[in-house]
């Protein structure tokens, strides 16, 4: 004989279909133009930004880049949920939610450049530089919203990773201890279908990815990645219970990487364009805007100055990053120690030396 001992569901949320057709009532921010307007806002600046950055980088002057172009919904929408004394833990891909928050383009050229002075951020100084290797600050977030809980601060640590990182360890560890100590903390899975070359069905048997939540013992939801409006809803009424102690969310957010990895990847190896093409009609940008404008609240004469607006701004930053002299050398040892140990010391010197001899040379 066997009973059952427990069951579980995997709720899904949307708010806006592929057309930008409503299919119910919208939350209460919506209610508001001017809230949308800004989410729309926020995701026209990702996509010109990430524009710029593939232009640098395939003319030389930027280095390696992660586009989000097709998932900007996932970053904005999360970041626009966030209070600003809230921390963000991105991964490589969040420029959207990093740039809503204060991180400037200017910063954000200049880490892509190499510089680490782009992960000094003038806006969220406690927010956490971009993340390239793959799941490592999951844990970091878990640590973070355990300070909060020490501390009694309300305040709650959001992680985002793709849905390749649900398959590492660091991910596991940081869902562990997050539900062990029900901690503040909120994971989103921007889940694009791809990690690199690796589609989805191929690194993980489970239905979905938000059901991994349930092993660990706390709330695992989906949302609707390319609805802006959706992704706000459901992460801010996540942060709020993990503000108000009730614990972690994991949600994971469906969307579709439409670009390559990195500007070192070519898809077109692993996958064909027809299977692209229909996520194309169903990306946050031309969904969103479909709904303002068949609502009356944006115009084709909206969109032009929009694309001005931030045309100029993200190429003000480009140029100010390609004027900014760079770094020195032995600057790679100046953003790891408070006190340098002795053998990285020694090195340090030894490159000033090799330096002050190359100088005259190179005059």
């Amino acid at each position: 004989m066997s009973d059952v001992v427990a069951r579980f569901e995997v709720e899904f949320s949307r708010c806006l279909d592929r057309d930008g057709n409503a299919v119910g009532p919208l939350p209460a921010f919506a209610a508001n133009p001017e809230n949308l307007i800004a989410l729309y806002r926020g995701l026209t600046r990702t996509r010109v930004f990430d524009a710029k950055a593939i232009a640098l980088q395939r003319t030389g002057r930027l280095g390696t880049y992660a586009s989000s172009i097709g998932q900007e919904a996932v970053s904005v929408g999360t970041a626009s949920a966030m209070r600003s004394e809230d921390v963000f833990v991105p991964s490589f891909r969040e420029h959207g939610g990093q740039l809503l928050r204060g991180v400037t383009p200017l910063e954000l050229f200049l880490y892509w450049g190499g510089d680490e002075r782009g992960s000094l951020f003038a806006g969220p100084k406690e927010d956490f530089p971009i993340s390239v290797p793959v799941a490592s600050h999951a844990p970091h977030a878990a640590g973070v919203a355990l300070a909060f809980k020490l501390r009694h601060e309300p305040r709650v640590a959001v992680c985002i990773f793709g849905d390749g990182a649900t398959s590492k360890g660091d991910v596991a560890e940081a869902l562990n201890m997050a539900g062990v100590w029900r901690l503040p903390v909120v994971f989103v899975v921007s889940n694009n279908q791809w990690a690199i070359s690796l589609p989805r069905a191929q690194q993980t048997a489970a239905e979905t990815l938000a059901q991994k939540a349930i092993a660990y013992g706390f709330r695992g939801e989906q949302v609707d990645g390319n609805d802006v409006i959706a992704v706000r809803a459901v992460v801010g009424a996540a942060i709020e219970r993990a503000r108000q102690g009730g614990g972690p969310t994991l949600i994971e957010a469906l969307t579709y990487r439409l670009g390559d990895h990195t500007t070192a990847d070519d898809a077109s190896r692993y996958r064909e364009d027809a299977a692209v093409t229909p996520y194309w009609q169903e990306e946050p940008l031309l969904r969103l805007r479909r709904y303002l404008s068949e609502t009356g609240q944006w115009s084709k004469t909206d969109e032009e100055r929009l694309q001005r607006e931030m045309t100029a701004e993200i190429a003000a930053a480009a140029d100010a990053y390609l004027k900014t002299p760079p770094q020195p050398p032995e600057a790679i040892f100046a953003y790891t120690y408070a006190a340098l140990p002795a053998e990285l010391a020694r090195q340090r010197d030894g490159l000033l030396a090799v330096s002050r001899v190359a100088a005259p040379e190179a005059s």
